[in-house]
């Protein structure tokens, strides 16, 4: 095993330190990320201006019309709309949920035959428009299908899933319902999780230990409370990649990660119960991604087995890929098994 340099490294680190001490404190503010509902839009926008009724009127009717086989036919009698009469943000990602849906509704409404190669111009041009403007990709993505696709039933009520629903929908019904909602409670749950690594940076930053210990314990219990949400899941995954998501928020991922390393600081620290403390939220969160392997084998391999033998009659054919590919065109043991194996890689050994 190679030694570690402490001296190398604490002058690499203060190096770092020296960059990032002029944007003390680190706050999730400058990501646009809530405080309150972390990655998730805060109480998201159900309906758009009458100029935009097109849209709404096909996207509350998605499942119907796609099981009707007729969602292409309304779609090429849509009208052509411009997106310049969104106002702000929440309009302009409630389009992009509108318009994803319909594009996913549009494109699969046969199923895995007849796949049109090309977009009619009325769904496609505003779709770009509306993508571009939020720096996001013109296809369904995890902002899409969670982050801005939730409601309350009631307003004033807690956001627990008997008090939720979703804004938009595809064919599934309440297995799709249930895993988008068991979703959106997980990114709750991750919530207080994300302020700790603002804490935790800010406490390296400032060299702070006890700072670092309460904000490593911090994540450790959001971790837990995010397997906890998880285990309330009861279809399939969505395996979420950083390109998809909105630019804020890929901007945070990536400054965590240039941040100066927790590891390397806490190595270089010697504390024994900084250790311990940040191995438990290690082990937490290499158990979050063995219960998700759990969910994959159990859910998605699972049910693209009975949809070969004929277990989904209403699809025209069944999702054949899913048994061999992740979303990403990764075979999905391998990979979830990687990520699992690499997150143990990170525990501190005694010999470290």
């Amino acid at each position: 095993m190679d030694k570690f340099d402490v001296t190398s490294t604490m002058g690499d680190m203060e190096a770092q330190n020296m960059k990032l001490k002029n944007s003390l404190p680190f706050s999730l503010a400058k990501f646009h990320i809530s405080e309150d509902y972390g990655f998730l839009l805060p109480d998201p926008l159900k309906e758009l201006s009458h100029y935009y009724m097109p849209w709404m009127e096909i996207a509350n009717n998605l499942p119907l019309m796609i099981e009707s086989h007729q969602l292409r036919v309304r779609v090429d009698k849509m009208p052509l709309l411009s997106c310049h009469l969104l106002k702000g943000h929440r309009e302009q990602y409630l389009a992009h949920l509108l318009l994803s849906f319909i594009t996913m509704g549009y494109v699969w409404q046969e199923g895995e035959k007849n796949i049109p190669k090309v977009l009619p111009r009325n769904l496609a041009l505003p779709f770009v428009e509306v993508s571009q403007t939020l720096g996001i990709p013109p296809i369904l993505v995890h902002s899409d299908f969670v982050l801005s696709n939730w409601k309350k039933k009631d307003p004033d009520g807690p956001l627990e899933i008997r008090n939720l629903d979703i804004i938009v929908s595809l064919p599934g019904g309440e297995s799709l319902k249930g895993f988008i909602l068991v979703t959106l409670l997980v990114e709750k749950a991750a919530v207080p999780g994300i302020k700790a690594l603002t804490q935790a940076i800010n406490a390296v930053l400032q060299s702070s230990e006890e700072e670092l210990l309460q904000a490593l314990k911090q994540l450790r219990t959001s971790i837990v409370e995010m397997i906890k949400a998880l285990r309330q899941m009861h279809a399939a995954f969505l395996h979420r990649m950083r390109e998809y998501m909105p630019p804020s928020h890929r901007a945070f991922i990536e400054e965590i990660h240039s941040a100066p390393s927790l590891r390397e600081y806490i190595l270089s620290s010697g504390s024994y119960l900084l250790r311990e403390t940040y191995n438990q939220c290690v082990m937490a969160l290499a158990e979050l991604r063995s219960y998700h392997i759990n969910i994959v084998a159990k859910y998605v391999l699972t049910g693209a087995t009975k949809a070969k033998d004929g277990g989904l009659s209403s699809l025209p054919g069944p999702p054949q890929a899913l048994e061999e590919r992740g979303t990403g065109g990764t075979a999905v043991f391998n990979f979830l098994k990687s990520v699992r194996d690499t997150t143990m890689e990170g525990i501190i050994k005694q010999c470290d």
